[in-house]
């Protein structure tokens, strides 16, 4: 069912409650006081935000940063990413050091049309993380309108993401998440082919919805990162002492006679004894020995990768390639990213997702060559996967 989006609504005038996804690394300054590291969720935001100004309402936003544990915690405010933002605005953004309650009734009642304000992150009050509905219903109490543009946090049912839609008269997405869900409701639902998807990272616990659900609509679905690792240990290779999930390895083993060849493991791999940028790595094919440990794809697998993308019609990527934040290990990484910059160029329609992933497009110089990057990883894989987000089935219905 399609839900009502910022063009169905009419902000003049009105309380716009604006869930955002500042979640933002936070870095310390010359002074030692606390500034924004990477902006890019901020810079997404922005289009929803300017939208209510532009058109007269108060923009009241609402964000979550960290994991303070349900209780105010000083290094995880957002004071810091207040500042930014009106940086980025070119005008005041009031800060309220309280997310609920009289006092910030009370400094929103004081508001001029077009203007905005940040209250301090929704996290600080354990009523947001157990989707409390006292909590709920004291958000909306700040709001004639809801707006949700947390992609990021939209797989999460909290109060701010969920629960405050029951307790307002109408609840529409932001731009960003407008786009997002296009973009991927491409992807899942009608991608063109031939489909290639790329996933890398840790654990194939967390993506295991996924893969089945990739498996069956990519025509190639490339696994890196040390999730690789549990799937080649399950097909009988030796992986050293790289991670791996014991208890996965018969469901890696099912799902790899379930692609029915789709699925593609790294051929060779760059191997050190530790994870240590002084480590000494090599390249390594097949079998890994014992006492060595994968830390990267090879250059064979690279080469295989750039071959399957080659031509793609639609490519998703989710998931480092290795241990992209060493730089020694980093090359298989960044290869794909450019291997999939190169394919967006040639006419693929990609999308990016999830926190590492867009880091090494960032730092390799791609991100503007990707057809969307999107905001959110395990909004992004639970989306792929078919699952419902809170955040989204929340929302009014169009």
């Amino acid at each position: 069912m399609p839900k009502l989006t910022l063009d169905d609504i009419d902000v003049r005038g009105k309380r716009v409650l604006i869930r955002v996804d500042f979640n933002v690394p936070l870095d310390t300054s010359e002074d030692g006081s606390p500034s924004v590291g990477d902006d890019t969720r901020i810079r997404a935001a922005l289009p929803t935000i300017r939208h209510v100004l532009d058109n007269d309402g108060k923009a009241i936003l609402i964000s979550h940063l960290g994991r303070p544990g349900g209780q105010p915690n000083p290094d995880l405010s957002l004071a810091a990413v207040a500042d930014h933002l009106g940086s980025l605005l070119d005008e005041r953004v009031r800060f309220s050091s309280n997310t609920v309650g009289e006092t910030v009734e009370e400094v929103i009642a004081g508001m001029n049309d077009g203007s905005v304000i940040l209250l301090e992150n929704t996290r600080f009050d354990p009523g947001e993380k157990s989707n409390d509905d006292e909590f709920a219903e004291a958000l909306a109490a700040l709001a004639d309108l809801y707006v949700n543009d947390a992609f990021g946090a939209a797989h999460r049912a909290h109060a701010s993401t969920n629960g405050v839609a029951k307790f307002v008269d109408t609840a529409a997405m932001g731009r960003l998440m407008e786009s997002e869900i296009e973009a991927l409701t491409k992807v899942r639902d009608r991608p063109d082919h031939p489909m290639v998807a790329i996933l890398g990272g840790a654990k194939v616990s967390d993506k295991l919805g996924t893969i089945r659900a990739l498996s069956e609509t990519a025509d190639h679905l490339l696994i890196g990162g040390a999730m690789s690792y549990t799937f080649l240990k399950a097909l009988g290779h030796e992986v050293g002492t790289s991670l791996i999930e014991e208890d996965r390895l018969d469901t890696a083993e099912s799902l790899y006679e379930e692609s029915n060849g789709k699925l593609v493991l790294p051929e060779d791999h760059v191997v050190a004894e530790e994870m240590d940028a002084e480590a000494d790595a090599s390249v390594v094919e097949g079998d890994i020995p014992e006492t060595l440990m994968g830390m990267d794809i090879g250059p064979a697998t690279v080469e295989t990768c750039r071959d399957a993308l080659e031509g793609a019609a639609t490519i998703v990527w989710n998931g480092p390639m290795g241990v992209f934040e060493i730089d020694q290990f980093a090359e298989g990484t960044t290869a794909i990213a450019e291997a999939v910059a190169d394919a967006t160029d040639e006419g693929a329609f990609s999308v990016v997702g999830g926190g590492d992933s867009v880091s090494a497009l960032g730092r390799a110089g791609f991100t503007d060559r990707i057809s969307h990057v999107s905001t959110g990883g395990g909004a992004m894989l639970t989306f792929l996967e078919g699952e419902m987000l809170p955040g989204i089935d929340a929302l009014s219905d169009a």
